[in-house]
């Protein structure tokens, strides 16, 4: 379990933890509101099958308290670098600061390992880009596939 001792707007302590035989099912049924369908995948289960096929990326389902919330991956660039990917906070838990609390404890627990911490998004994802820049990312100029790079640097 990842715990860096965040909270949403409601009180409940934000975790990370391993996606398993005894949490995969409420994981895979996380689906953001319908109009944010344009910048992630209409249900979690979808980024669960591309990390269970992928050596880069780890799954890891987002608590609240005891219960599943959402969504978020991370995984390891060839320079070594970190990247946060696949974060989806259920639509029904949307707007209690869960996304700020899960991207502040998976930061916090990649920063420990000294190298940079990246993360993309889409330019007409503007509430993406208000709440990574309010933690600290900056844009590199570089984009994957369609989507704007940002950077946290090293601490």
């Amino acid at each position: 379990m990842i715990d860096f001792g965040e909270h949403d707007r409601s009180g409940r302590r934000v975790t990370l933890r391993p996606v398993g035989d005894d949490n995969w099912r409420p994981v895979a049924d996380v689906a953001p509101r319908d109009d944010q369908r344009a910048f992630v995948a209409a249900l979690a289960a979808r980024y669960l099958l591309l990390t269970a096929h992928s050596e880069v990326w780890t799954s890891l389902a987002v608590y609240a308290d005891e219960n599943v919330v959402g969504h978020v991956m991370w995984g390891v660039d060839d320079d070594d670098s970190r990247w946060i990917g696949g974060m989806v906070i259920d639509a029904a838990e949307q707007g209690r600061g869960l996304g700020r609390a899960t991207v502040r404890t998976l930061t916090g627990w990649l920063a420990e390992k000294g190298h940079p911490i990246r993360l993309s998004y889409h330019p007409d994802n503007t509430a993406a880009a208000a709440l990574y820049t309010s933690l600290g990312f900056h844009p590199t100029g570089a984009m994957e596939d369609d989507e704007l790079v940002a950077e946290l640097p090293p601490s």
